[in-house]
């Protein structure tokens, strides 16, 4: 298997930041994509990326097949949650693996949460979706969405071999459209794809980053 190269790689974060300026926009209002409401929260930040992540996305959707949708399930994530949900992994592993250092906690925490100071969703820059039917019903996928790599043995991996053949082809699909759509994948979480981000600039060879974190919520 290609070694991975995490989040939390000096590779990934010494990209620096070239912020283009570009709104956040509600991702409800394209019409052509289902929406999960699993991480809606009373702000409904969820619900928002940057103007060029959706133009992706919904240019992906056009090439899947008729009875297949995207189905998005969280795009902005403001930077506390962001925190929170890194710190929350963190502590798990910290109870899990004693011995570990803070560097081993932070670079394993990253396989699953982005450290927040980088984090693509922060920035609006990054997507975690699946597939569905025409009536909204999951694929499969040989995973439950955000699931960790201790829970799954590592099937979260997007190129994990312990998944059925046809969650295999499932993962194939999503990822041939949205690839030529222009986003890229984590490959630790075969859900999350992004653009214009540290993680999309590295895959890409782009020299800077177009979207960086947004403290604020202009989304309201």
């Amino acid at each position: 298997m290609t070694e991975i190269v995490l989040m939390s790689d000096p590779k990934v974060t010494a990209i620096p930041v070239a912020e283009c300026g570009e709104r956040l926009v509600d991702v409800r209002r394209a019409g052509s994509l289902l929406i999960d409401t699993r991480e809606q929260r009373p702000a409904d930040a969820f619900a928002y990326l940057r103007e060029g992540v959706l133009e992706r996305l919904v240019e992906a959707q056009t090439s899947l097949p008729r009875e297949v949708r995207l189905l998005f399930v969280e795009g902005y994530r403001p930077p506390s949650l962001q925190r929170e949900y890194f710190d929350e992994y963190a502590d798990q592993l910290r109870a899990a693996h004693p011995g570990w250092s803070p560097e081993e906690i932070h670079s394993a925490a990253s396989r699953y949460v982005s450290p927040p100071d980088i984090a693509p969703h922060s920035a609006g820059a990054a997507v975690d979706l699946t597939l569905a039917d025409a009536e909204g019903r999951e694929l499969d996928l040989g995973t439950r969405m955000n699931a960790d790599p201790e829970e799954s043995e590592g099937a979260c991996y997007t190129h994990a071999t312990n998944i059925g053949e046809k969650a295999r082809a499932n993962r194939r699909l999503l990822g041939t459209v949205l690839a030529a759509a222009g986003l890229v994948n984590y490959p630790t979480e075969w859900w999350h794809w992004s653009f214009g981000d540290r993680y999309w600039a590295l895959t890409t060879g782009e020299a800077a980053v177009l979207y960086g974190p947004r403290e604020a919520a202009p989304y309201r």
